[in-house]
Formats: structure tokens, C-alpha cells, sequence
């Protein structure tokens, strides 16, 4: 079977609202997003979809390689404590994720107004200054200490092993206590990472 079928069949059998959505899979990216907090739709079921820790999307086993379709689901991505869903207007479809649901691909730091900021963009095309409201973090997964940051509402995104290096290269290292500590500034916050969990 060709990779072209493999990606055709990925999307059969996927609940009605979600065909919605589906139509959209080859029109023009864009990151306008839906206001789910304002729709309140019944549980529909559990749907064979898992994001892996490592930010790759799964359905029935076969990897999700169309971007334009993985971008799309994931502007319908809600959580609700650890369990996560996609969401329509009519239909709340619940899915694995296996760590977090999103991955930073892209760091840059930008000057503006006399302050500097990290920008992060997620493969999925988020784009988020971190601040208060989007705090770089680290956090153990599986005994590894990773790095996050919050993009939308309780949303995290991993920090992908290339972005973190070229925060590396914007932080400012120290020690605490016999630790090694890098210290991030974004827009007047100051983030300290540390490899030891608190």
C-alpha cells in the first residue's frame, strides 16, 4: 500500500463533526481558532487516535503525515483534567495523548520595545511570546526532566531537543546549590530551569 492510501485511510470512520474539519485538511493553513470553551457537546466516545510523547499523531495504528490534517485537529484539541478530546459543536471524542499534546519546533529571540522575548512556534503552528501566562517549565516524564511551555488555556507543548538547544544558546547559565541553572528572560519574566526535579 502507498504512503498516499496509508494517509487516505487514516481518516475513515472518524465521527460525522470531525468530517467537518476533515473537508478543511487540503484548503490553506490558517490558526484561527474555534472558541471551544463556548461549546458544550455530549461525549461521543473514545476515537483510536494517540499523540505520542514524541509529538507524532497515530490513528488506528498508521502515522498521520498530512500537516494540514494534524494542524486542524489540533485547533479542536481540548483538556479536561489529564483526559484529553476533540471537540466540535456537536461532538466531544476523547484520545490518548501520551505526554503532551503539542511540540515546540521553533524558538527565536525578538527585541521589541525595549524589552526581549522568546518566541515559540509549535509544529502545529501556534506562535506564543513566553511570559506569565506562558511559562517555560521543566518537568520529569518517564524519569527525564523535559522542558515545556503552556500555549493555550492548559495546553502544553514539549520543547523539541533542537528549540531547547537554541535556548541554550539565549540563556544565561549559573549555579544554585551545586546545580546548574539557565536562566531565560522574556518580556520582563525570568524563567530558571533546572535538570534536578523540585
Amino acid at each position: 500500500m502507498s504512503q498516499g492510501q496509508d494517509e487516505k485511510n487514516t481518516i475513515q470512520g472518524m465521527p460525522t463533526g470531525l468530517s467537518q474539519i476533515l473537508a478543511q485538511a487540503d484548503q490553506a493553513r490558517t490558526r484561527a481558532l474555534p472558541p471551544l470553551d463556548k461549546w458544550n457537546p455530549s461525549y461521543c466516545g473514545e476515537m483510536d487516535l494517540r499523540i505520542a510523547a514524541n509529538g507524532e499523531w497515530w490513528h488506528e495504528g498508521i502515522r498521520m503525515t498530512r500537516q494540514k490534517l494534524v494542524d486542524l485537529f489540533a485547533t479542536v484539541l481540548w483538556r479536561e483534567d489529564d483526559r484529553y478530546f476533540l471537540k466540535t459543536p456537536v461532538e466531544k471524542i476523547g484520545i490518548q495523548v501520551e505526554d503532551v499534546p503539542l511540540l515546540v519546533t521553533q524558538v527565536e529571540q525578538i527585541e521589541a520595545d525595549g524589552q526581549t522575548w522568546i518566541q515559540c512556534q509549535t509544529k502545529t503552528g501556534d506562535t506564543v511570546f513566553a511570559d506569565a501566562e506562558h511559562p517555560i517549565f521543566m518537568r520529569a516524564y518517564q524519569g527525564e526532566m523535559r522542558p515545556y511551555i503552556l500555549i493555550r488555556r492548559n495546553l502544553e507543548a514539549l520543547i523539541h531537543r533542537n528549540a531547547f538547544y537554541h535556548l541554550l544558546n539565549m540563556a544565561d547559565l549559573l549555579e544554585q546549590a551545586g546545580q546548574p541553572i539557565m536562566r531565560l528572560y522574556s518580556g520582563g519574566q525570568v524563567f530558571e530551569l533546572s535538570h534536578t526535579a523540585e
